[in-house]
């Protein structure tokens, strides 16, 4: 028996079934029971008495925990897994279904965007598969021309792909487009000259509208981006300059402003910067999971948003300005 939370890694769990036992911490102690050949995934407690505690009962610990706390996401992108990465993120997506309520993936998931690479990463998810996941396609995707298969491998595993579309969990909403380059404020590209440079932008602007209609039609309080291609220049700042027009665009932030957002997620800029903000205020964090690594070394590559409980709808139009809520973003424990 304990007087106060431990160290260790059950310690927090110890807590929460006390207390959702109506019953002081140092009264029961408590372990955990993992599923047979996967100790991490847990199938449910053990208490001193001798007695179990389910699996049910456990989410009700976790729900109520959520009400108290508010919601957390993860984020990270630029994953490429490959064929023969069997095992390599399992560890990851472990760490992130014990930290967070909810995944997002910010594209570039395959290294060639064939369909194996796909079946691989939705073996890795499945130590994820009780939480939800939310996604958009990156380049690499599109690269073999398999972005379809691909898409609809994941969406078999439980994963949302987002493309213009949007979806609300647990009161948050979220719109998600792939997005497209064209570079930043005043050197963006202009869809003037060859055929070749204003399809180049066209497609840009079609990503935006997407983006555009995908917030328009969300109505909860909270509101998140996943993108792909960079937003803003003050993310992708450290990659070489001749490449900035093909990491991201300026014109995406347009109806990030329009809209009250809690945060933007991005990948793609590998050598970029971690974090910046919307010429509106609005938070945008880079997540590429290499970035991630090498701003934060020693710690599991991806980000965290806290964002406080809420009612899960508004009646307000998503245009009409208003204060935006306090959100935390910090790294990885």
């Amino acid at each position: 028996m304990f007087p106060g939370p431990r160290a260790s890694r059950d310690g927090p769990v110890r807590y929460e079934l006390a207390a959702f036992l109506h019953a002081p911490p140092d009264v029961f102690v408590v372990g955990k029971l993992g599923l047979p050949g996967q100790p991490q995934l847990t199938m449910g407690g053990t208490i001193a008495t001798g007695g179990t505690i389910g699996r049910d009962a456990m989410a009700s610990v976790t729900t109520e925990r959520r009400a108290q706390r508010g919601m957390r996401i993860a984020a990270v992108g630029d994953i490429h897994c490959t064929r023969n990465s069997q095992g390599a993120f399992q560890g990851l997506f472990a760490q992130i279904a014990s930290s967070a309520d909810i995944l997002l993936l910010c594209g570039d998931l395959t290294a060639y965007g064939l369909p194996d690479e796909a079946r691989v990463l939705a073996r890795e998810l499945t130590v994820a598969a009780k939480m939800p996941i939310v996604s958009v396609l990156g380049n690499h995707e599109y690269e073999s021309g398999k972005e379809n298969e691909v898409q609809q491998i994941l969406m078999d595993t439980g994963v949302r792909v987002l493309d213009g579309e949007a979806c609300e969990i647990n009161g948050v909403g979220f719109a998600g487009v792939k997005g497209f380059g064209g570079g930043f404020d005043r050197r963006s590209l202009e869809p003037w000259g060859e055929a070749t440079m204003k399809r180049f932008v066209h497609d840009a602007v079609d990503e935006v509208l997407k983006l555009g209609s995908a917030l328009a039609r969300l109505r909860t309080i909270h509101r998140i981006a996943v993108l792909h291609y960079a937003p803003i220049r003050a993310t992708v700042v450290g990659e070489p300059l001749e490449i900035f027009p093909f990491l991201g665009s300026s014109r995406l932030e347009e109806p990030l402003n329009r809209y009250t957002l809690a945060a933007v997620f991005h990948g793609h800029a590998h050598n970029g910067q971690p974090e910046g903000r919307t010429t509106g205020g609005v938070p945008v964090y880079n997540v590429a999971m290499s970035l991630l690594e090498r701003h934060f070394p020693g710690k599991p590559p991806f980000r965290i948003l806290e964002i406080p409980s809420s009612p899960r709808s508004e009646t307000a139009h998503p245009e009409t300005p208003r204060t935006r809520e306090s959100v935390v973003a910090r790294h990885s424990q």
